[in-house]
């Protein structure tokens, strides 16, 4: 029997804001266990929730970007259910009546076909706590610091069919949050976390599946393995003629399996109700507009500017404009080094700057090459003040020392030699100590010519011009 996959992703993003979203409570992570959960946050009698028109803002930014429809009149509800972390026994959430409707996102994937993941909505909500079970013995203990913590919930359509499908879309979905400055996107702090929706179906029926949901996977590579496991696991129940049950699982990363949690609620499960304290929120185009008129470039956007602008490819305009702090890096370091040609700073950034960034695990906007002090460097490239395999160990001494370029080529001794006659010099030196490989280069053996390059640089330690050495050698062998 053979299976489609149908698979579709709620992505709980952590909105930007200082304050939680119906309290003035902070939203700072790290803090010491429950000491940023207020009397509002925690439901005690008496209070009231405030909404946080900040979180607002961000949610129709969000919207606007999927080109969704925006509500004018959106209404939060009651999510009843009970939890440990959960104090007042009910979550405020939007149900019937989202702020975001519906809107899509386009991927590209690997094989460089684009495919359009439609989006049902995105809606705002409060956070839970947090049951923390590392360091106790036969006890849960409870932070309710995120309680309260202000979430844009984007539930996507099950458009996706495969692991990469959705991983792509996750990773889209993760760039543009960030571009959009709505969310830090980052998924170690749970900032950005997905729950997954997976089904599987005959290929000669219409019928969809049952469905099992996933939750809180918070990496790519975990929604990646909990995909995989779960198809297997449901293809599995399949072939040997059982039925996959509706219900919430967790992904065991150590085991690479998933497990049963509980069965699935349904809608009806949570009694919604409209939030009897809390207006519905109402907005007109005139807002909508002001918002629409300040989005950033967005990463597809920026994408194609690179590629028409630049004239990179198409490869490295996306490496470069799907992080958006890295975009701003190369077009800092494109501002502060005019004749360098914008490919060779790519190649740079994408190669020689990610390899340490990765070796250093930092993020490029911590980088301990500053812009300007990379533009210097890719600059004495250009002016042939250095060649590039010289540049390398500049590179490594500005990122160990802290100097800039100019310092370590004037303290190291490695401004390149272009005098024809000091090069021609080793150049006739090499031949006559090789007269071997010389016949053998004259015998029509032309790949010996990276041997005599090879040796010239050596004996020149690295500082000739390679295009002289390469032009004399050509012409005396």
């Amino acid at each position: 029997m053979q299976f489609e996959t149908v698979i579709g992703l709620e992505v709980h993003t952590q909105l930007a804001t200082k304050t939680k979203i119906f309290s003035g409570a902070s939203c700072t992570y790290g803090a010491e266990a429950n000491t940023q959960a207020c009397a509002v946050d925690l439901g005690l009698p008496g209070v009231l929730p405030v909404f946080n028109e900040k979180a607002l803002e961000l949610a129709v930014k969000f919207g606007l970007s999927i080109h969704a429809k925006i509500a004018h009149r959106s209404i939060f509800a009651r999510k009843n259910y009970f939890y440990p972390d959960l104090p007042k026994g009910y979550q405020i959430s939007q149900f019937e009546f989202p702020i975001v409707g519906k809107g899509y996102l386009d991927i590209q994937l690997k094989d460089n076909t684009k495919k359009r993941i439609g989006i049902t909505r995105a809606h705002l909500e409060e956070d839970a706590g947090k049951s923390l079970h590392e360091g106790l013995q036969g006890v849960s203990g409870i932070d309710l610091n995120r309680t309260g913590t202000p979430l844009l919930e984007i539930v996507s359509e099950p458009d996706m069919s495969s692991a990469e499908e959705a991983v792509t879309y996750l990773k889209a979905l993760h760039s543009l949050v960030r571009y959009l400055q709505i969310s830090d996107g980052n998924m170690q702090e749970g900032s950005f976390r997905c729950d997954v929706n997976i089904s599987l179906k005959e290929k000669s029926s219409d019928k969809l599946g049952t469905r099992a949901e996933i939750k809180n996977l918070n990496s790519f590579r975990f929604v990646q393995r909990a995909i995989e496991c779960e198809i297997e696991r449901q293809a599995d129940i399949l072939s040997s003629g059982g039925k996959v049950i509706q219900e919430t699982r967790l992904y065991d990363s150590v085991k690479d399996e998933t497990r049963s949690l509980r069965s699935k609620e349904n809608a009806h499960d949570y009694r919604y109700f409209p939030d009897p304290d809390l207006l519905p929120v109402e907005i007109d185009d005139q807002y909508i507009e002001k918002i629409k008129n300040n989005l950033p470039e967005l990463p597809w956007e920026k994408c194609e500017r690179f590629e028409k602008t630049f004239g990179l490819s198409h490869y490295d305009a996306h490496l470069l404009s799907v992080d958006r702090d890295t975009a701003d890096y190369f077009e800092d370091v494109l501002s502060h080094a005019p004749n360098t040609q914008p490919k060779i700073i790519a190649n740079w950034i994408i190669g020689d700057l990610n390899a340490l960034l990765n070796k250093n695990n930092l993020a490029i906007q911590n980088s301990l090459v500053k812009p300007e002090q990379f533009a210097q460097l890719l600059e004495r490239i250009t002016d042939n003040t250095i060649n590039n395999s010289t540049a390398k160990k500049v590179f490594e001494c500005m990122w160990d020392a802290g100097d800039d370029a100019d310092t370590v080529i004037a303290a190291q001794g490695l401004k390149q030699i272009t005098d024809t006659s000091e090069i021609e010099k080793i150049v006739d030196d090499v031949i006559a100590q090789s007269p071997e490989q010389l016949a053998q280069y004259r015998a029509g053996k032309d790949k010996l010519l990276g041997y005599f390059v090879g040796q010239v640089m050596k004996a020149m330690k690295g500082k000739a011009n390679p295009a002289q050495v390469n032009e004399l050698l050509k012409k005396k062998l």
